[in-house]
């Protein structure tokens, strides 16, 4: 990527893990959110956003073997909220390095270079047993827990547990709530059918 093209993205990195300085604790927001004091977990997310900050550029997350996935917009089925295209590295799959997610979610719209806004990224672990009534296998990152376990949101897709960080879109829900309530998506045409169901709510 061309130094030029570069700044814009350091930039948004930076904003955005000057930001986790503000974070407050679990019990004075909306939706979950790791506890300022914990410093590993606040070294993570900075490494998380570190990371992750090159794939605001949809190409270099395809690139790096990021492939789309399930549908272009979610609709939460329990309430309010959305969430947008499922960018998914398999290599990545069952990560819990935060420098390593398994998907980037991106806008359900384009921009005017036809080319898609990084919102989210998101780490998806296998649930072992299959059964959705049992969560003995529940991963934790940041000092929080996955959501799940939950079915698959596509074909093939395993029983599994997830957690969505909104490291680079305001979530007014909270910053690892699964749906940002600050989304909708478009009206789907008669065709178009619905995956969002596999999605558990917080």
């Amino acid at each position: 990527m061309p130094v030029r093209s570069l700044k814009p993205v350091l930039a948004c990195a930076a904003a955005v893990s000057l930001g986790l300085a503000a974070v407050t604790p679990a019990h004075g927001v909306d939706g979950p959110a790791p506890d300022p004091r914990n410093r590993q977990a606040m070294r993570d997310m900075a490494a998380a956003i570190a990371a992750t900050a090159k794939y605001a550029d949809e190409r270099e997350a395809i690139k790096d073997g990021y492939v789309p996935h399930g549908e272009p917009c979610m609709t939460n089925p329990f309430g309010v909220g959305a969430m947008g295209y499922h960018y998914v590295k398999q290599a990545y799959w069952g990560s819990t390095d935060p420098t390593k997610p398994t998907a980037l979610l991106y806008s359900t719209e384009k921009d005017r270079n036809g080319r898609r806004t990084l919102q989210t990224v998101e780490w998806m672990s296998t649930d072992r047993d299959q059964d959705l009534t049992t969560k003995d296998d529940r991963p934790t990152m940041f000092g929080l827990p996955f959501d799940g376990p939950m079915p698959g949101h596509w074909t093939g897709m395993p029983k599994h547990y997830d957690l969505h960080m909104w490291a680079y879109k305001k979530n007014p829900a909270g910053r690892f709530h699964n749906w940002n309530t600050g989304l909708t998506c478009p009206k789907k045409t008669p065709a178009a059918t619905g995956a969002a169901h596999a999605h558990g709510a917080h």
